[in-house]
């Protein structure tokens, strides 16, 4: 009878969930389309009321997680059983406390795995003219609501799937555009602006920087909330010849990791794959077969890696416009990067989707199948992280391999002539475990048990902005309640402590510590084969911010902050018995937002060309004392900008003014342009942003005082070795009867015929213009006597040296600074920049006799300072930036990218000193 009624209470609930399924509506009966139908896309206004929908469903809830740059509100669709979705903040804590494994015995964090869900993160939409990511979502999510099969049961209640639109602005833009073409053979992608407010396809480049709401939004609820085990980051397009690429991935991976990330990463893909094989949908590549890796840190999947996530990321090709699957030979021949090739065929959206789905589906199932093993890997990793932060740890890398391998060339005789042998690598003995136990026991060589960012240091209110990245990230910060003594060393009160012995440590040693990526060629003597994105990135380097490593334990007066407790520097002081004003150090990037807002406001600002003795550097700022002065440094308090009274204003001040500002940008947006109008927006510059069809009109002087070209928009001059690729200025872009007439003025492209010789003339008249990166091709466009560095005599051609000689693909490197240059005002005497196939430049002979002066250079053969640097050597001597005069104005010209994705804090002076004038 017992039996009886329990089997009667078991079908009634199944019953009530299957009518509760049918209850939803379809997304055809929604939309008034089927997923995948061809030149069918849903907005993102339509997709929200749809999830909306699906939020009356016992098996969701829909959770705001914030708004976004255009300030629409980002959801997320937690799915599971109903049972489950009673009990999330049960399985959140769950999460939660075995993925920062703190005060855990195995035990302990054994039967929590056995009580808790997999949760696990599928997103869509990042890239959002990649539309098949924001579609297979809609489609997942109605198939997790609607269906009742035995596999989707299971999955609900072994799992919490957290079902997140990542860029719902884009989404919005990229339908209504193509939607709104009435002929569907019409429809195209060619979209105004960015689809992302600012900074378009890099907003998957911002995961551990998390300028941009939509990044905080994310992070918050993967490294502060929720924990997800799986992270799964839908993106476009496959190689050509394929369907989808995705894990597993090639080499190398960064050397950070736990090993367990990396089996569980290559477990995930082959269930992937394999269910794909199962289905008969081919054209699965992995491995060599794509050009990912897991090296880099700052995308949405990879960034989940320093965090012990198993981030899986797949590019799948598909259209809402039907295209093909063209003949690539090679990838017909089965292999381990692609066991079960595609044909050329044609292709429809709606098969993209069903992949799509099936993929979901296979992470999923893996994810119910291995539910309580994932949980308890996740311990596992972070109880390892603090662990090795808390005795003695090396970190195997390329670089201690190396040293191994010197320090027994340096013992060993060289062999006789014909001799073979060899030591590492072959066939032989292998090198003596003395080499090893000279590297790896090396006290100098180990992992840092944590870091000091003291309070004192020059740009303090930075070095809060750093310390706030780690908070967004997760990661346990403690704060000096009281002066202390580390090692010999004073720290003020107010110094903030990060120690590895932490879950995360990956992330704490990848945002402190230079990246040694390995020597990387196609073979020996080949080309290189270019990183998925950066080699080096190193985020204290970037912001400059100033650090001690910490070799061995160490306690203080410290006090651990709440997970998620955002920083702000030392509110600013105002002396009370200031007589003639206050100076503010052009050393610290808060002080030139304070400078704008005094500007705006109408109060008097000064620049002091020579200093003050030993007490004021070169530069800085001096602002008389008035009623609106005070006014303004009582808004802008919380900037941490420190002010010093003076009793009467110094000599040889030169009042400054705002000049008027001109970004470069195109039709399309571009996306260093898109970075620097963030950046400039939050400095509070004001700017215009100017097209190239507003230059090669002319009378630029009216209008603008300094123009800002960022990487991209000057074209070659095509003068040998001396010119650099870019890549923006060279598309077609659509033609003007293809657009509405609000954006005909923004097409066209920077060109030698019209642009140039309006850009000269602009300078001549006493304009300034500001290059970076590749537009430093302006300076060759204007025949200034510089060449390139990078660059040798073949057969008496100059030709850039070639990628076996000379590679640094993105990478940290240093430079040292000319002090004395007005463009260099508040810059240290030497600083690390953003290097990214960077120009580096020779300057003539004739180029002192015009006025033209080196700002920064590469001093060493040795620059490399986080990265891969193959041939620095030729570095050695090269300028790095420098200031020419032509006619009235100046051009500066800056190698290196000095406003990096609103990353590099440290270079960001480079260009502000450049946007101010003296008053006439």
């Amino acid at each position: 009878m017992k039996l009886n009624l329990l089997g009667t209470l078991a079908l009634s609930l199944w019953l009530t969930t299957a009518v509760q399924a049918q209850n939803v509506p379809s997304p055809k009966e929604h939309f008034g389309f089927n997923i995948g139908d061809d030149y069918q896309l849903a907005t993102y206004t339509q997709t929200e009321a749809y999830f909306k929908k699906l939020s009356a469903s016992p098996r969701t809830k829909l959770v705001d997680i914030g708004l976004t740059e255009e300030g629409r509100h980002q959801w997320m669709l937690i799915v599971s059983s109903p049972e489950n979705i009673k009990n999330l903040e049960k399985y959140k804590e769950i999460s939660r406390k075995l993925a920062r494994a703190e005060n855990l015995t195995p035990e302990q964090a054994k039967t929590l795995s056995q009580q808790g869900k997999a949760i696990v993160w599928i997103d869509g939409g990042l890239h959002a003219t990649e539309t098949v990511g924001t579609h297979q979502l809609i489609e997942t999510a109605y198939d997790l609501v609607s269906r009742t099969d035995a596999e989707t049961m299971r999955i609900l209640d072994q799992s919490i799937i957290l079902m997140v639109h990542a860029n719902p602005d884009g989404q919005e833009l990229v339908s209504s555009w193509y939607m709104g073409q009435k002929d569907p053979a019409k429809r195209n992608m060619n979209i105004p602006r960015l689809y992302e407010k600012y900074i378009g396809h890099d907003n998957n480049r911002d995961f551990y920087m998390m300028n941009m709401k939509e990044s905080q939004n994310i992070t918050r609820q993967q490294f502060l909330e929720w924990f997800p085990q799986i992270v799964y980051n839908h993106h476009q397009t496959g190689p050509a010849g394929s369907v989808v690429a995705g894990p597993p991935y090639r080499d190398p991976f960064n050397y950070v990791y736990d090993p367990l990330l990396v089996t569980s990463i290559d477990a995930l893909g082959a269930a992937m794959s394999s269910r794909l094989n199962a289905e008969n949908k081919p054209g699965y590549t992995e491995r060599n077969g794509t050009s990912f890796s897991t090296w880099w840190n700052g995308g949405l999947r990879t960034t989940t890696y320093f965090h012990n996530m198993v981030g899986l990321l797949t590019e799948i090709i598909g259209s809402p416009t039907p295209s093909s699957i063209p003949l690539v030979p090679e990838r017909l021949v089965p292999s381990s990067n692609t066991p079960f090739p595609v044909t050329p065929q044609s292709w429809h959206y709606k098969q993209s989707i069903d992949y799509s789905v099936s993929l979901n589906y296979a992470v999923l199932e893996y994810a119910t199948r291995q539910r309580d093993i994932l949980l308890y890997n996740m311990y596992v990793m972070g109880q390892n992280s603090i662990k090795r932060g808390s005795a003695d740890n090396w970190t195997l890398s390329p670089k201690k391999a190396d040293s191994i391998n010197a320090a027994f060339r340096k013992d060993t005789p060289a062999p006789a002539a014909g001799a073979g042998g060899g030591f590492a690598g072959g066939r032989g003995a292998g090198v003596p475990v003395k080499y090893y136990d000279q590297v790896l026991k090396d006290p100098k060589l180990r992992d840092p048990r944590g870091y000091i960012i003291p309070a004192n240091q020059t740009d303090f209110p930075t070095a809060v902005k750093f310390i706030n990245t780690l908070v967004r990230a997760g990661i346990v910060i403690q704060k000096a309640t009281a002066d202390f003594k580390v090692n010999g060393t004073s720290y003020p009160a107010g110094s903030y402590i990060v120690k590895t012995d932490q879950a995360f440590r990956p992330h704490v040693l990848d945002m402190f510590e230079p990246q040694d990526h390995p020597n990387d060629f196609q073979y020996p003597g080949g080309p290189p084969i270019r990183p998925y994105d950066n080699a080096g990135w190193t985020l204290a380097f970037q912001m400059g911010v100033k650090f001690d490593r910490m070799m061995d334990g160490f306690d203080g007066p410290f006090k651990r902050l709440p997970y998620g407790e955002l920083q702000t520097p030392p509110m600013t002081t105002i002396p009370v018995k200031a007589q003639g004003g206050y100076t503010l150090s052009p050393s610290v990037n808060n002080t030139f937002t304070v400078v704008n807002d005094l500007l705006k406001a109408g109060v008097p600002v000064y620049r002091l060309p020579n200093g003050l003795g030993t007490t004021l550097a070169p530069g800085t700022f001096y602002v008389p004392l008035s009623a609106t002065a005070q006014t303004v440094f009582t808004k802008d308090r919380d900037l941490g900008v420190e002010l010093v009274a003076t009793g009467k204003a110094p000599k040889g001040a030169v009042k400054i003014n705002a000049l008027r500002i001109g970004l470069w940008d195109i039709y399309g947006g571009s996306i260093p342009s898109g970075w620097l109008r963030w950046l400039m927006e939050q400095q509070h510059f004001t700017f215009e942003r100017v097209y190239a069809q507003e230059i090669d009109a002319g009378n630029l002087k009216n209008k603008y005082d300094v123009l800002v070209f960022v990487g991209g928009a000057i074209p070659s001059a095509n003068r040998g070795g001396s010119n650099f690729g870019g890549g923006e200025f060279g598309g077609r872009g659509p033609s003007n009867d293809e657009l509405p007439a609000e954006y005909r003025t923004q097409t066209g492209r920077i060109t030698p015929d019209k642009s140039v010789p309006q850009l000269k003339a602009f300078l001549e008249a006493g304009g300034n213009i500001v290059t970076i990166g590749s537009s430093a091709n302006l300076a060759y466009q204007l025949k200034l006597p510089v060449s390139s560095a990078l660059s040798e005599t073949v057969n008496g051609q100059e030709r850039p040296l070639s990628g076996d000689k000379f590679y640094i693909p993105g990478s940290v490197l240093e430079v040292a600074y000319d002090t004395t240059q007005p463009a260099n005002w508040g810059m240290p005497a030497t600083g690390d920049v953003m290097f990214d196939g960077s120009p580096v430049f020779k300057l003539g002979t004739e180029a002192p006799g015009m006025g033209i002066k080196p700002l920064a250079t590469y001093p060493t053969e040795k620059s490399l300072r986080s990265g891969w640097a193959w041939g620095q050597k030729y570095l050695k001597g090269g300028v790095a930036s420098f200031m020419a005069p032509v006619g009235a104005g100046k051009l500066y010209v800056f190698g290196p990218e000095i406003t990096f994705r609103a990353q590099a804090h440290g270079t960001f002076k480079s260009l502000f000193n450049q946007l101010y004038g003296s008053a006439k």
